[in-house]
């Protein structure tokens, strides 16, 4: 069983926050882990910090500012913590990738869980930002929890409410790097009671003579990715696609409904960018649900 202890939910009291600390509440109930909710100081964004008239003046400035940070941080959870965990509470100061990243790693940090700033124009350059450098140098996984559309369905379940996962749709290139991604994608779903399915999506279409065989086959590499029953019995399903990876992940996970999205990604170092960039990274701007991103 993967034990989950500690969980990190970064926060900048926006909704995107809102709906990533639920989901990070959620998480702590099942896996019956502690929550830290973070707040970061960027004094860059304080215009008066460059006009302090001495390192006094500056001290007293940045202590103001910072118990200010720590004051909505703990209206913030007021307001939106349900449930029996009771996190704790952090307010650091500097810019907000490096102090989520180097904290997490300080606390041996099992997961973090954080919100995506839209998926539309400017906002995927706020992405990019911060939450796909926090995923692109974790070295723990990461759930990127977008915001639900207020009309919708799942925007409306979830007013005032935790999160239940139901289906998980994990997807897989079946290489070696997608592996440690299915223990996170079958523990959720052994937590959550939820249905599970696996994905691969067929890049290069084959003849249509050929198709047939090539699903049979990438059927037959999915169904021994099934594990053996563990603690609880799982719900497992496969399903095997052809086309553009990210389009046609997007499309089965609208089709499906799911909750969330597993994927497997190939390190941490700046010659993996585009590598996160080329499926990983659509899927977290542009699909219907959160995104858990698992390192090797």
């Amino acid at each position: 069983m993967l034990e989950i202890k500690l969980i990190l939910c970064p926060i900048e009291f926006s909704e995107f926050s809102i709906r990533a600390y639920r989901y990070a509440l959620s998480l702590a109930e099942h896996y019956r882990a502690r929550v830290v909710a973070q707040h970061i100081v960027e004094l860059w964004r304080y215009p008066s910090a460059s006009f302090a008239a001495s390192a006094s003046l500056y001290d007293e400035f940045c202590q103001a500012v910072l118990g200010n940070g720590k004051e909505q941080l703990q209206e913030f959870v007021k307001n939106n913590t349900s449930g029996e965990i009771r996190p704790e509470l952090v307010v650091h100061h500097g810019t907000a990738p490096d102090s989520i990243l180097s904290f997490a790693e300080a606390q041996k940090a099992d997961g973090i869980v954080m919100g995506t700033h839209g998926r539309r124009g400017y906002d995927r350059l706020m992405l990019g930002s911060v939450t796909e450098r926090v995923m692109r140098t974790a070295s723990c996984p990461v759930l990127a929890v977008c915001q639900a559309p207020r009309d919708s369905a799942a925007g409306r379940e979830e007013q005032g409410r935790g999160h239940h996962l139901n289906r998980i749709l994990y997807c897989t290139d079946f290489s070696e790097n997608s592996d440690r991604a299915l223990s996170y994608a079958v523990s959720a779903a052994e937590e959550y009671d939820a249905e599970l399915t696996l994905l691969h999506v067929l890049e290069a279409a084959p003849s249509p003579a050929k198709t047939g065989e090539a699903v049979a086959a990438a059927t037959g590499q999915l169904e021994k990715m099934i594990p053996s029953q563990g603690r609880k019995p799982l719900k497992i399903k496969t399903a095997v696609r052809t086309g553009t990876p990210y389009r046609q992940i997007i499309q089965f996970a609208q089709e499906g409904q799911f909750d969330m999205v597993a994927m497997g990604v190939r390190g941490r170092s700046a010659l993996d960018r585009a590598v996160f960039g080329s499926t990983t990274y659509r899927v977290l701007q542009l699909g219907p649900c959160p995104v858990l991103v698992v390192h090797v």
